[in-house]
């Protein structure tokens, strides 16, 4: 019979609500009771969200945190999950330190706590700005199995605290992770599982956040190893989720006390009591992974229906161009809230052509939501004709004109703005300050051109393998790409062929090469001039854009950070 019915809790909690968390956790810890579950793991800082960034600082929010620790273990025990250990993740204070936490809960009390050990600090992550790291692992014994933990980083290091929990024996490692999403990053996240459950000689129960925080977006991806490195189970994506199977564990393990690897190994002995007799549960089949395009489309509309609904809005406004970028940021908004909170508006100007606003009538009767025309050339006129405006300003006015009337609507109606820029645009500076820039969310910010167009073909074509109606204007994919500033104009009067600019962004941005390894990559010294003048020049504008869903391994704002003031140019 299997020895230990193991629950793991997706789910997706919001930084600094308490209140809500603590809900979340006694919710899901009851249907984890419900499955006959003997123990049930939450993710990183389940408790408090992550990141908290500069909360971390706040005592009062750091004795909030235990605060609320305590009495969520009282909760529980009231809720009836009293006999269910539950680990959850929190923010820790003590006299070393404030602490990237996890507990143990059982019978109304705190019986266990350990801190995070490893501190990443790359990419988003900034953990060593608020964190002390600890130098304890608990171990807690539970139906006479030995059951150890690490915190999300932690598993990443070779030799570190898996391997000291396999060095002081256990049967079991879990570990609770708030581990953002990127493009292909599950795919990395198998084989370390497997790597690190053959260090410890056990299986290993990965459980990781959902949804979307700010610019951060968790796919979940939760996941269980067996010793061997063989996949037993794994959650699906983008979805809160409870993840419940038996494991038979052989226990006995050659136990080794004190300090093991630099780490002092703590044990708990949390019940002595044989395993009850149940029925055991089939081995639920791990979920099918999604195709790049789809984890990406999930991830976006993840990332927005959270920052909407977290942030306390109820509905979002944008400018529908007839382009592919606004359709596809459009038909996002739709299916993160339907299209009854998506309100589209035509701004057509002298220079708009007849498909323009055609295109974009018709993607608001695909997609059903809110539709409206406010054109821009009477106000235009005014700016131009009192100023004396002519090119360049003359063009960006028109783009302001729109950026007013939206956030306009948005005062009035309390709409959400959504910026519909790419980040090819955003990457070379093709974009109007106080005009396309402007809003409270840009879904798209981190989705380079070439694969906005991806996406609308993914999109469209998984509405016709349902039978629906694609949402997406095949015109607007086809044609090609204008601004419509000026008469007759074209992104491609402006821009490289966006294949060729978005391989060079690819690695200029994303691989941070210098500009002799771009011309060893093939690039020519004309089309690497261009581009990095034009990326360079554009970080005052970056700086200004609204926050927008991560998805590729280095974004603009907590991934890139260059300064305004730079006099460095490659070359």
């Amino acid at each position: 019979m299997p020895q230990l019915r193991l629950a793991l809790a997706q789910v997706n909690a919001c930084v600094g609500d308490l209140a809500g968390n603590s809900e979340l956790v006694v919710a899901w810890s009851r249907k984890a009771v419900e499955a006959g579950a003997h123990l049930v793991v939450f993710p990183e800082m389940a408790l408090t969200g992550y990141p908290v960034e500069d909360l971390a600082l706040r005592e009062s929010f750091a004795r909030a945190s235990r605060q609320a620790l305590t009495e969520l273990a009282v909760r529980l025990d009231d809720a009836g999950c009293g006999g269910l250990p539950v680990f959850v993740g929190y923010l820790d204070r003590d006299e070393h330190g404030t602490r990237n936490a996890a507990a143990v809960l059982h019978g109304g009390e705190v019986v266990a706590r350990q801190h995070k050990h490893h501190l990443p600090n790359y990419g988003v992550f900034d953990e060593r700005r608020y964190f002390t790291p600890g130098d304890t692992l608990d171990v807690v014994r539970l139906h006479g199995l030995e059951i150890g933990m690490v915190i999300c980083e932690d598993l990443w290091q070779d030799g570190g605290p898996v391997a000291a929990l396999g060095a002081a024996g256990v049967d079991l490692v879990v570990s609770p992770n708030a581990s953002p999403y990127e493009r292909k990053k599950d795919d990395a996240r198998l084989p370390l599982v497997a790597r690190r459950a053959a260090e410890a000689n056990a299986p290993l129960a990965y459980v990781n956040m959902v949804g979307g925080q700010d610019e951060l977006v968790f796919d979940g991806d939760t996941m269980v190893v067996a010793r061997d490195g063989a996949l037993v189970t794994r959650a699906p994506q983008f979805v809160e989720h409870l993840v419940v199977l038996d494991l038979d564990l052989p226990g006995g393990a050659a136990r080794t006390e004190g300090e093991v690897n630099g780490f002092e190994v703590r044990r708990r002995t949390l019940s002595a009591t044989p395993v009850p007799a149940y029925e055991p549960l089939p081995v639920p089949q791990p979920a099918e992974p999604l195709s790049d395009e789809a984890e990406v489309w999930h991830a976006l509309v993840t990332g927005l229906r959270d920052y909407v609904h977290k942030n306390g809005f109820r509905s979002v406004v944008l400018g529908l161009s007839g382009g592919i970028d606004s359709a596809v940021v459009a038909a996002l908004a739709v299916d993160a809230l339907g299209g009854d909170s998506v309100y589209g508006v035509s701004m057509p100007s002298v220079y708009s052509s007849d498909h323009s606003k055609s295109d974009a009538y018709d993607l608001a009767q695909r997609t059903g939501l809110h539709y409206s025309e406010q054109p821009i050339a009477d106000m235009v006129r005014v700016f131009v004709d009192q100023l004396g405006l002519t090119g360049l300003a003359e063009e960006n006015v028109q783009a302001r004109c729109r950026g007013v009337t939206l956030m306009g609507l948005s005062n009035q109606h309390g709409h959400l703005v959504l910026a519909t820029g790419n980040k090819t645009e955003l990457a070379v500076g093709y974009s109007t300050i106080y005009g396309d820039a402007v809003g409270g969310f840009a879904p798209i910010k981190d989705v380079l051109k070439t694969l906005v167009w991806d996406l609308a073909r993914w999109r469209n074509a998984q509405a016709e393998k349902l039978g629906e109606l694609p949402p997406i204007p095949e015109n607007s994919i086809t044609k090609p790409p204008s601004a419509e500033l000026r008469p007759g104009q074209l992104d491609a009067d402006s821009l490289p062929d966006y294949e060729l600019l978005d391989a060079v962004l690819d690695d200029y941005v994303e691989g941070d090469k210098g500009y002799h390894d771009l011309i060893a990559t093939g690039f020519t010294h004309e089309l690497v001039d261009k581009v990095l003048r034009m990326v360079d020049r554009a970080e005052y504008k970056r700086r200004q854009y609204p926050p927008g869903t991560k998805i590729s391994f280095k974004a603009f704002g907590r991934d890139r950070r260059l300064p305004i003031t730079n006099g460095w140019r490659e070359g």
